[in-house]
């Protein structure tokens, strides 16, 4: 196929060098930093294949940008040979923007760029400042950044601020008309509760709960009927799409819809009626589901719990809905048992929390706790997703049609990647069950629970993680390998994805019997995955937000001694994280000084040729952090 070309998405990693991820070739397609011509990071390019490079692996070089993935790029303004430049804060656009000269008054300030001009790849593009967005490092402007560098808004457009107004001055005639709807069940006079984090506004899902005998039991899981308010098409919609998902920082959230939605006319608030749209299961007291409903209903929130208040009722025994509590947390523990021995992936990895003074600078970091009530909302909302995805699944096998509907789909592991895994684990000391990377969900829980409350713990469940496929969004079902589920979709969360919002409006379409074009079941492929690109992009904004106030909490403290995990090692060092704040930093092969190390990649190590001293993946080291820099949020170790 050499000489033939191509289009596609051009992703730009260290050193300059690019990939290119083609339908008909296993591997990405390589180009050399000098065949990226004037590509950057995301463009959408003309590839042109090249033969097999010096590493076997098929190659190119870009022929045309056919578009830009970007229309503004941020960075801050630094001096380089002389004269004003733009070193952008993603590692991924690697080059740097000529400014004019009439911005030297600039240096240090975090900017907004335009790219006016770029014809040489032998040159730097051009440049001119959109925006100045502040000081570099400073709290605000860095925040500000990594929202803009994401291409994210916090701002509603005039039109959609406006609507969302409209909807809310309209809302009594709004309920008025919705509890008239014969169709519509009214459940406000069954026990229900949210439990939700502390600081939550947005109630996206509630649980009710009916005692029908000793045995069994009625659970409502009742989701905010966000579109019931918000109109395909409309100027909210719209904008929703464009934004895809809510956006959780370290010290805000951008949300998806106007927070007069999201946080009160759609939220599900204690002590108020709502709208919402329900899965209801009738359950035996061995968590069988007997029989389960679908449809719009009226709810009525008797109680808001944080998670921990929730806990502490069912750990003291007594106080609110305590009786209704117990049982459903007793449903939810065997559902949950039941998950993980069809294979359900046990992945639990620990998260980070902050605390910020008034300036936004961060004077603690903790691990977040996790209590069971959080455990069991999940178990009640996975239960709604997978049923309410086989619901339609069984409609059309019924009809014999297919019907259009977005799942949430989970690959099974790539083999080759599974076989390295198998590789690495084994330096480790332990044994992953696999058939020529052929892998069963139960034998990862296996390992797993293997090495629980080991040093190496969070690394191995990193590194299986990184060995899994991506969960993605579409209308092509080919079941969830990390929850064992066959059939299963995002029902649960229509205030923060915008996929849950598109479930909920074709689940009503096939509950009601109405029928779908060609093109529109093609439009929901298309909104699928743009629905996909925006979160890994939300992803990856929340994690840099993370790894920045990690290096800033970490600042204060060079010259201190960590005790570490090596989380990674390469041909210029190995890499550590620090055990209580979880950031990680770079131990540099120049800095250790008593003996020349060499990188052993395929024992994951590193061994002095003198001392034979190795460090390898998962050793608990001693460092010094002698160095950390907030302009490129890097950490730099010693060892002791």
């Amino acid at each position: 196929m050499q000489n033939t070309t191509h289009e596609g998405v051009i992703m730009i990693r260290g050193k300059g060098v690019g990939y290119l991820r083609l339908p008909d070739f296993e591997e990405d397609i390589t180009i050399a930093p000098e065949d990226t011509n004037i590509a950057l990071d995301g463009d959408i390019v003309e590839v042109t294949l090249t033969g097999k490079n010096q590493y076997n692996r098929e190659a190119g070089k870009i022929t045309k940008v056919i578009s830009r993935a970007r229309e503004e790029y941020i960075g801050t303004v630094v001096l380089q040979d002389g004269l004003p430049h733009l070193r952008a804060d993603s590692k991924r656009i690697h080059v740097l923007f000529t400014l004019p000269e009439t911005v030297r008054d600039k240096m240090g300030m975090k900017v907004a760029v335009k790219m006016t001009s770029w014809e040489d790849p032998k040159k730097r593009p051009h440049g001119e400042i959109l925006d100045v967005i502040g000081k570099a490092g400073e709290h605000e402007t860095e925040m500000q950044a990594i929202i803009r560098s994401g291409g994210f808004a916090v701002d509603f457009p005039a039109d959609v601020a406006a609507q969302a107004e409209k909807l809310h001055a309209s809302k009594e005639q709004i309920f008025a008309d919705a509890i008239n709807d014969p169709n519509r069940r009214d459940y406000r006079d069954v026990p229900t509760c949210t439990i939700d984090p502390k600081t939550a506004k947005d109630f996206d899902d509630a649980l009710s709960f009916k005692k029908i005998d000793d045995h069994t039991f009625e659970i409502g899981v009742h989701i905010a009927d966000v579109s019931h308010y918000v109109q395909e098409n409309d100027a909210i919609d719209k904008e929703a799409v464009e934004r895809g998902t809510s956006i959780y920082l370290v010290d805000r959230v951008i949300p998806m819809l106007p927070e007069i939605l999201s946080n009160d006319l759609c939220s599900l608030r204690p002590n108020e009626d709502r709208l919402a749209f329900s899965a209801i299961f009738t359950m035996d007291h061995q968590a069988g589901v007997l029989s389960t409903w679908y449809g719009k209903t009226i709810i009525h929130s008797n109680r808001r719990f944080a998670y921990e208040e929730a806990q502490e009722v069912l750990d003291q025994g007594h106080g609110d809905m305590h009786d209704d509590l117990r049982i459903m947390m007793d449903l939810s523990r065997l559902l949950r048992a039941r998950r993980q021995q069809d294979g359900a992936i046990a992945f639990d990895q620990p998260e980070v929390v902050f605390e910020l003074d008034p300036q936004g600078k961060p004077i603690d970091v903790r691990l977040k706790t996790r209590v069971e009530t959080m455990l069991m909302i999940e178990d009640f909302m996975l239960l709604a997703n997978r049923y309410v995805a086989e619901y339609v699944h069984t409609l059309a096998q019924k009809n014999k049609e297919d019907l259009a509907f977005v799942y949430r789909i989970h690959d099974v592991p790539n083999s080759e990647k599974i076989e390295e895994l198998g590789l690495f684990l084994k330096m480790l000391g332990y044994e992953l069950k696999h058939e020529k990377g052929l892998v069963q969900g139960v034998d990862i829980n296996t390992l797993l629970k293997e090495v629980t409350g080991t040093p190496e713990e969070n690394l191995i469940k990193t590194a299986t993680i990184r060995s899994m496929a991506k969960a993605i969004y579409t209308t092509k079902n080919i079941g969830h390998f990390g929850l064992a589920f066959k059939y299963y979709t995002h029902f649960t969360s229509p205030i923060r994805r915008y996929p849950d919002l598109m479930v909920h409006r074709l689940l009503y379409k096939h509950l009601n019997g109405t029928k779908l074009s060609p093109q529109e079941s093609s439009k929901y492929e298309r909104l699928s995955v743009q629905s996909s690109a925006k979160e890994a992009e939300a992803v990856d904004a929340e994690r840099t937000s993370i790894k920045y106030k990690q290096v800033e909490f970490m600042l204060p403290k060079v010259g201190q001694v960590f005790t570490g995990i090596i989380t990674g090692t390469s041909d210029w060092g190995i890499y550590v994280e620090e055990k209580n704040s979880k950031s990680e930093g770079m131990v540099r092969m120049g800095s250790m000084k008593k003996d020349f190390f060499a990188h052993e990649k395929d024992k994951y190590r590193i061994k002095g040729q003198k001392t034979e001293q190795t460090y390898r993946l998962g050793d608990e080291v001693q460092v010094k952090l002698v160095k950390a820099s907030l302009e490129d949020r890097t950490l730099d170790f010693e060892l002791i």
